[in-house]
């Protein structure tokens, strides 16, 4: 194994541990909730702590690997990421879970700053997009198999500090020693700017919002559905769903890379309000298989053909503002991520939880239809139109 290769591993293996703790309570959050005295709202409140972490550093320190370097990151993310175990492990209830979220969305937020650039380093003379995918494919891994992990522990015995916190800590050590052996040959930059304020090309915005609903999507199968399974004896097979509305996306990546973005973008948007209804009815009527049937159909379009396919389009929208224009996708994606779980939590406390699931299905079902129809029939025309211009430009 010559060392550029080895090194590319290394790091993905460092980034992998970093999201493997990001949802590793994910099947837990009931049991903290019930020890807490508070129901689903404060629940989704204590999840969205993650958002309030990784926002901050995406926007207002996007900048900061060129002035300090690309392995101090992902080295502190790792500690972040083991902090946050320690942390839960001493305390499991809602208070420590949302402090924990909030540390591990600062170190997401750190390791998602670097990781491609540093990925792309590390992989010399390589395609770039061979970079980014091993980057994706690690921290989509990562982020669905602790909560897996935990409920494969949870299955065993019962336990609110279960052997897979330990098991995390072990490897995240273990990738810290990696870690910091692996090059880093970023020039450093002590006049690089730090912040990166978001920016929306013409024609952007109905991507950024298909990413939106799909990640409103994956955070409430990963914050809600658990309470809903525990009504049925089944919070066990929580981390089980949560893996597969997120990790099983990366099965349907290739299919979505030869697709047009406005394609794949489409079938994502009619694949997801289908998919979660299936999910919704398998866990409001106790079918494991049809909770994670529809979990499966989700992820392919939350981690496939949406993720992809908007991320495609709007990259190749952005010219020379590609960070600034992936901050704008990925500022509408987290808002995804929190406000839709907590306004489900607090309604799920306050007309059940059946009524807040099919009120979340009716408005993604409204949001996938329109935002669907402006893509084909608004936002694809133009971009063919100018296609042919901006090929002349750039020649």
């Amino acid at each position: 194994m010559n060392a550029q290769y080895r090194h590319s591993w290394g790091l993905a293996f460092g980034l992998c541990l970093i999201t493997l703790a990001v949802n590793l309570q994910a099947p837990l959050y009931t049991a903290y909730a019930q020890a807490s005295g508070h129901g689903a709202g404060a629940t989704a409140v204590a999840f969205s702590c993650y958002v309030l972490g990784v926002l901050p550093v995406l926007l207002a320190f996007g900048g900061i690997a060129d002035r300090v370097g690309r392995r101090p990151l992902i080295l502190l993310a790792l500690g972040l990421s083991m902090l946050a175990t320690v942390v839960t492990s001493i305390w499991p209830n809602l208070i420590a879970l949302g402090l924990a979220r909030l540390m591990m969305g600062v170190g997401t937020g750190l390791a998602s700053a670097t990781a491609t650039a540093y990925m792309t380093e590390l992989m010399t003379g390589g395609d770039t997009r061979a970079a980014a995918n091993r980057v994706t494919a690690s921290t989509s891994l990562g982020f669905g198999l602790g909560a897996a992990l935990t409920s494969l522990f949870l299955i065993v015995q019962h336990s609110v500090v279960p052997g897979s916190f330990w098991l995390q800590l072990t490897l995240a050590a273990l990738a810290m020693g990696v870690v910091v052996r692996l090059p880093d040959p970023a020039t450093r930059n002590s006049h690089a700017p730090l912040l990166r304020l978001p920016l929306f090309p013409a024609g952007s915005l109905p991507y950024s919002f298909s990413m939106l609903l799909a990640w409103a999507t994956s955070g409430l199968v990963i914050a809600i559905l658990p309470s809903v399974l525990a009504a049925h004896a089944l919070q066990q097979w929580s981390g089980l769903s949560t893996f597969t509305v997120i990790s099983c996306g990366l099965l349907f990546q290739p299919w979505a890379r030869r697709l047009p973005p406005a394609r794949a973008t489409g079938i994502g948007l009619l694949v997801l309000p289908v998919s979660y209804a299936l999910l919704a009815w398998g866990a409001s009527n106790g079918s494991l298989l049809a909770v994670l049937l529809g979990a499966l159909g989700a992820s392919s379009a939350c981690y496939g053909f949406l993720y992809l396919g908007g991320l495609s389009a709007i990259t190749a929208m952005a010219g020379l503002e590609k960070a600034r224009v992936s901050a704008g996708f990925f500022l509408f994606a987290y808002i995804g991520f929190s406000l839709p779980v907590v306004v489900t939590g607090v309604v799920a406390d306050a007309f059940g939880a059946d009524m807040a699931l099919i009120l979340f299905g009716v408005a993604l079902m409204v949001g996938s239809l329109v935002t669907g129809w402006v893509v084909v029939r608004k936002v694809e025309p133009v971009a063919r139109a100018l296609a042919p211009a901006q090929l002349s430009d750039n020649h």
